[in-house]
Order: structure tokens, then C-alpha cells, then sequence
């Protein structure tokens, strides 16, 4: 993951309301929930500043109604904000003509969204190439993309079923196929496996990591659930009333909430699940032990390699070069803390 931004918002309100304009203008920019209250607007999106870096999973997460949806169509201007900057590989998209937008979301964008909406008369092939028939690119190049789509995705087989054949997982497996067909630099998936049952949607998020382990995209994903954000996120913002309250890496908002809604939001989150390897390993002095694991995995995934009997693990990197040692007596500790 890079630390160059893919995406920045400064200041991007989204009021809805006759009048909202006026209403952010008049109050230096940033009306309080009291007058927007009082002018009978609805402050959906309120004063939003974030960053998106290159190659991140970055989610967004609140309760119902906390604005989160709201902003992610701001961010693809699916809706318009009311104020404020969207910066896009450093290109304000709130300053873009309709024409252009239509562009960079036909090619630099993929959006996927909690209902399907495959085309019910189309085959999975169709469905998946049916972005880049838009696009105008020729059939054989347009199912032969689909056709690696479809592959990756894990449905090879399937090309000629249509939606009613498949579960409904294989049908979202169909929608993140399509929404990749294009090659997306930038992939916004809103609650894509919230319609699921529980063992499926767990299958689609090991395919989904799967899926960016190869593709690395830059991804602003929206989730209401913790569990599921602390397991796909590199950095999570939380927001509450059409704000963000925090933003940080899973293990930052466990272990050091903000404000007492974000430590109530956390507060049933198992240390384990959240802290990583490299937050615990000490420096390898010597070779390290036949048994290794990533750096970036939890402490949850580390505890079942000691079963062996062994006191130590090995630590590596990306690229499977060691960096370090993991000590049972130090898992042990973030174990007993709950």
C-alpha cells in the first residue's frame, strides 16, 4: 500500500433541504446541527476530511442513517454535495462537467452495492461485459475481459447461466466480476454481502481479500459491521450523525477511541482481532523458527500456531523475509485482556 492519496475530501458537506447553500455560506462554512435544525435542512454529510491512499481497503462504517451511503455517492458525485472539495488523482471532481464525470466513472471507477442488479435476461458473460458494451469496445475484447473476470471471481463454468440459476453469492461473485471488468482505479462497494447469510458473506470476504491481494485496488468500502470492517480495513472512519468522529487503523480505534461513542462502538471488539503481529514482535537475533506468519495478521490468527508447543513464531514481511520473532508469552497477554 502506498501513502500517496487516491482520493481526498476537504470540507464536503451534503445538506438536504431547500436553501442549504445558503445556509453552509452564511455560517462560515460550517452550520451547527442547531441551525440546520431551525432552517429545517438535513445534514447528511457534515464537514467530511479524509484521505484515500493507493492500493488501501479503507471502510467506512456507522449505524443506519449515519451518513455513510450518503457520502460514498458523494464521492462518485451519484449525488451532489452541497460544498467542499473532492480531489481525485488531484483532480477536483466537484468542479468537472457531467460529461467528464460520466467518463471517469465509466473507466476509473467500479461501484458495487448491496442489491445485485444483474440483468435478468442476460447471461453471466453478458452481465459481466455489459459495462464495456457501453463503453463501445468490440465483442471478441469485451468477452474475452469478461471471461477473465468471470474466472478470477471463482465462476468459471458459469459464463452461460443466467442470474435465476445462480445463489446469491455466486450472483455477487457476477457483480464484483462486472464492476472489475472495467479495471477500476478506484472500487466503491457499499454493504456488498449484507444481503448474505453469515457463512457465505464469510466466504465473500475471503474472496474479496483474495481478490485485492492480486488486483492491490484502492477501495472505499461500507459496512455497518465491525467484525467485518476490523477484518477487511486497513483504516476505518466511523461516523455518527453525518460525521466522522474517527478515523485509524483498526487497532487504534480499539485501543485508543476518541470520543466515549467510538470506545461504546468498540467496546465488545476482542483485542485479539485487532492488534497486529507487528505491534508485538521483538528483533530476530538469529535464525527464526520453522514456523512463521505475517506481519499484518492478528493476534487471533497467531494463538492456534503454538499449539505445536513451540514458544516462538517467525515473523515476515510482504515478500516472506524475516523481520522479526513472536513470543507465546506476549499473545498470551493481549489474550487475557479480552
Amino acid at each position: 500500500m502506498s501513502t500517496e492519496a487516491k482520493l481526498v475530501c476537504r470540507d464536503v458537506w451534503k445538506i438536504f433541504g431547500a436553501g442549504a447553500c445558503d445556509a453552509v455560506s452564511s455560517n462560515g462554512g460550517k452550520p451547527d446541527a442547531e441551525t440546520l435544525l431551525r432552517a429545517g435542512l438535513v445534514g447528511a454529510v457534515r464537514d467530511v476530511n479524509l484521505e484515500v491512499r493507493t492500493g488501501e481497503i479503507f471502510v467506512i462504517m456507522g449505524l443506519s442513517g449515519s451518513g455513510k451511503s450518503t457520502l460514498v455517492r458523494c464521492l462518485s458525485r451519484l449525488i451532489e454535495p452541497t460544498s467542499g472539495e473532492i480531489l481525485f488523482n488531484g483532480e477536483n471532481l466537484l468542479s468537472a462537467s457531467e460529461k467528464r464525470m460520466i467518463e471517469i466513472r465509466r473507466h476509473q471507477m467500479g461501484m458495487v452495492f448491496q442489491h445485485f442488479a444483474l440483468l435478468p435476461h442476460l447471461t453471466v458473460l453478458d452481465n459481466v461485459a455489459f459495462p464495456l458494451e457501453v463503453q463501445g469496445i468490440d465483442r471478441p475484447t469485451r468477452e474475452d475481459r469478461a471471461r477473465r473476470m468471470v474466472e478470477l471471481v471463482g465462476l468459471a463454468g458459469k459464463e452461460t447461466a443466467f442470474p435465476r440459476q445462480l445463489s446469491g453469492g455466486q450472483q455477487q461473485r457476477v457483480g464484483i466480476a462486472r464492476s472489475l471488468a472495467v479495471e477500476p482505479e478506484l472500487w466503491f462497494l457499499d454493504e456488498p454481502f449484507s444481503a448474505l447469510d453469515p457463512l457465505i458473506r464469510r466466504e465473500m470476504q475471503d474472496e474479496f481479500l483474495r481478490l485485492q491481494s492480486v488486483l492491490k485496488k484502492t477501495i472505499v468500502f461500507i459496512t455497518h459491521d465491525f467484525d467485518e470492517a476490523i477484518r477487511l480495513a486497513d483504516r476505518i472512519a466511523i461516523m455518527k450523525d453525518g460525521e466522522i468522529v474517527q478515523a485509524g487503523t483498526p487497532e487504534e480505534l480499539v485501543l485508543a477511541p476518541a470520543t466515549d461513542y467510538v470506545a461504546e462502538f468498540t467496546r465488545n471488539v476482542a483485542r485479539s482481532k485487532v492488534v497486529k503481529v507487528a505491534s508485538l514482535m521483538k528483533a530476530a537475533t538469529a535464525a527464526l523458527p520453522a514456523t512463521t506468519i505475517r506481519h499484518t495478521a492478528s493476534v487471533s490468527e497467531a494463538a492456534p500456531l503454538f499449539a505445536t508447543g513451540g514458544d516462538t513464531l517467525g515473523v515476515v514481511d510482504a515478500d516472506g523475509q524475516p523481520i522479526g520473532l513472536l513470543r507465546r508469552s506476549d499473545v498470551v497477554d493481549v489474550m487475557m485482556q479480552g
